[in-house]
């Protein structure tokens, strides 16, 4: 029969030893011993057995000296775990707890960068997004000098990006879709809610050939109305993009719609 390897055993015994001791502390009632294992358990990083010891502790330690302590570190515990949405809640506890402690700033910063953490890709609910943005927004009012500040207005911009996308993956869709009317409203949307947005000029294009498409798909009576203000969105696009990268396709569509609308006029007149 193999022997076990010397390292491997000595390994297995140093475990069984640790688990031991830590069985020990759960089962001991002196809270100071709790105590003092819980932050040795996550000074070095062990933060699973430091949430078991904390949660222990958390309704008798609250009226000492050491609460703050251990609900500051507790929600680090969540958060070093990667749980970001009970991190988020435990900080911003903290914060509603201790309005006062020097970390109290660092409580409602990390709530607000944690539900950051928690904002999914861009194609699924972003409930969370929003929450952030929320949280980020009001520890900018909060501390407004603070040196957190910068990074608050570039993660904000981050999930504002986020958003903007998932708007204008929404309009395309609409658009592939034959929803015209609905896409021609999401474009809109994105030009005012995100002026800065990147896809501005392409927006500003695609609501020109949105406008067309829905004119051509139009009743009768429609069909200039829509025309022309698919010429009107043309004129906005040249006006502030010149030398816009769609021009080519841009100025095919115009023509095009002035085509319609003077097939539509004649048709009008024959009609006398």
């Amino acid at each position: 029969m193999k022997r076990m390897p010397l390292a491997l055993t000595a390994l297995l015994l140093v475990i069984s030893v640790s688990s031991c001791k830590f069985s020990k502390t759960l089962k001991n009632p002196d809270i100071e011993t709790k105590y003092k294992a819980a932050m040795e358990y996550y000074n070095t990083k062990d933060y699973s057995r430091a949430l078991q010891l904390f949660d222990q502790m958390t309704g008798v330690i609250r009226t000492t000296d050491k609460a703050e302590e251990m609900y500051y570190s507790y929600a680090y515990c969540y958060y070093y775990m990667k749980d970001y949405t009970l991190a988020s809640y435990y900080f911003k506890r903290f914060y509603t707890n201790y309005p006062g402690s020097p970390r109290a700033e660092e409580a409602l910063f990390m709530a607000a960068y944690c539900n950051y953490q928690n904002s999914p890709e861009y194609s699924l609910d972003q409930s969370t997004t929003y929450e952030a943005i929320k949280d980020l927004q009001l520890f900018v009012n909060i501390y407004p000098s603070s040196k957190r500040i910068s990074e608050c207005n570039d993660l904000i911009d981050d999930l504002r990006a986020k958003l903007e996308y998932k708007d204008f993956r929404v309009a395309r869709l609409y658009f592939r879709m034959g929803d015209y009317n609905a896409a021609i409203t999401c474009y809109n949307a994105i030009l005012k809610d995100y002026p800065e947005t990147p896809h501005r000029e392409e927006i500003m294009f695609q609501i020109m050939k949105t406008y067309q498409r829905y004119a051509k798909d139009s009743i009768e009576s429609k069909k200039k109305e829509r025309y022309n203000k698919a010429i009107l969105a043309y004129n906005d696009l040249i006006k502030e993009y010149p030398e816009t990268r769609f021009s080519e396709d841009a100025k095919a569509v115009y023509n095009k719609c002035n085509q319609e609308i003077q097939l539509l006029d004649a048709s009008k007149s024959n009609k006398k």
